[in-house]
């Protein structure tokens, strides 16, 4: 049986192999960094060969290397970050503006940034008279609020399921959230907030998680 961990024959492997180091780097949990010996025994390879590839990816910031010798994640990685967010922003809008249609109430998609989750589009429904104002830029800790309890559960592989809350961001607020699977490098949800009884829809929400999977991932888009 082919090796999931091997590049196929079209891949150039050195770079495969790179991206793998920076996957490994930036996987749940991975904030403190890793040894180069820990490196190369995720990817299968010598330590010789992590070595030659963590001082080309230092070389353009991707990741850095403390005095502990402990391997992080660098700025450059964060650059691309912020460059692919308009991208992202782009093709989750109208997802995100036919979910909050189809539920009457504010829809949003958070990221996971650290510890904390973070609105980074927010749309609202077009034809309800009242709506709950939310802000692009909110952030709360990832435990707290329907949209982090999501993410969290997609870490643990949890995504068939939406996350519900009430009253633990703002008093009355109900929220349904769910994880956008199959993206990878990707820790998001997309979720709807109302006040007052919420209503029903969680099958809208995993709904909208999938399409908005299927857009990113170049899968089939209809359903």
């Amino acid at each position: 049986m082919p090796d999931p961990q091997e590049p196929r024959p079209e891949t150039a492997q050195t770079l495969d192999r790179g991206l793998q180091v920076l996957l490994e780097l930036g996987r749940p949990g991975g904030v403190g960094g890793l040894t180069v010996s820990e490196l190369a025994t995720r990817l299968g390879v010598g330590r010789s060969v992590v070595y030659r590839l963590v001082a080309t990816l230092e070389a353009r910031s991707f990741v850095s290397r403390g005095d502990d010798g402990r391997v992080r994640l660098g700025l450059g990685v964060a650059r691309l970050q912020y460059a692919v967010r308009p991208v992202l922003v782009e093709v989750a809008r109208p997802v995100l503006q036919e979910l909050a249609d189809q539920a009457g109430a504010t829809a949003h998609l958070t990221l996971a940034e650290g510890d904390q989750a973070v609105a980074l589009l927010v749309t609202e429904p077009t034809w309800t008279d009242f709506h709950v104002a939310y802000r692009v830029g909110s952030r709360h800790p990832l435990e707290r609020g329907a949209a982090g309890r999501a993410i969290l559960a997609g870490r643990r592989g949890d995504v068939d399921r939406p996350a519900t809350t009430t009253g633990e961001l703002q008093l009355g607020a109900h929220g349904v959230a769910a994880a956008v699977p199959d993206v990878p490098g990707l820790e998001a949800s997309v979720g709807v907030v109302t006040m007052g009884p919420p209503p029903p829809v969680e099958e809208l929400v995993l709904a909208a998680a999938r399409r908005l999977s299927r857009h990113l991932t170049g899968g089939p888009t209809d359903g």
